[in-house]
C-alpha cells in the first residue's frame, strides 16, 4: 500500500548514446587520457602520438557512419511521406471518378 507521504523516484534519465558517441569532446579526452596514460607508463612519445591519432580517426569513421545513418534514416522518411502522399492524391483522384 503506497503512502502517500512517500516522494516519488524518479525516472532516470534515458542516454542518447549516438549525441554521446559522435561528441568530438568525448574522444578528444578518451584520445588525450589515452595519450598522458602511456606517456606515464613509459611509452615513447612517437607511439603515445600513433594511439591518439588511431583512436581519433576511429572516432572519426564512428561520426561519419552515425551521420550517414541519420541523414539515410531521414531521407527514408521523406521518401515514405512522398509516397504516401501520392497514394492519397490518387485514392482522392479515384475517389472522385466514382463519384462523377
Amino acid at each position: 500500500m503506497a503512502d502517500s507521504n512517500e516522494i516519488p523516484v524518479a525516472e532516470k534519465p534515458k542516454i542518447d548514446w549516438k549525441h554521446k558517441l559522435t561528441s568530438r569532446k568525448l574522444w578528444m579526452s578518451i584520445a588525450s587520457f589515452a595519450a598522458l596514460l602511456a606517456v606515464a607508463f613509459g611509452v615513447p612519445q612517437a607511439t603515445a602520438t600513433q594511439i591518439t591519432a588511431l583512436i581519433m580517426a576511429g572516432a572519426t569513421v564512428i561520426g561519419y557512419i552515425f551521420g550517414e545513418g541519420l541523414i539515410d534514416a531521414a531521407s527514408a522518411g521523406a521518401q515514405a511521406a512522398a509516397a504516401n502522399a501520392v497514394q492519397d492524391a490518387q485514392a482522392g483522384q479515384s475517389a472522385e471518378g466514382t463519384q462523377a
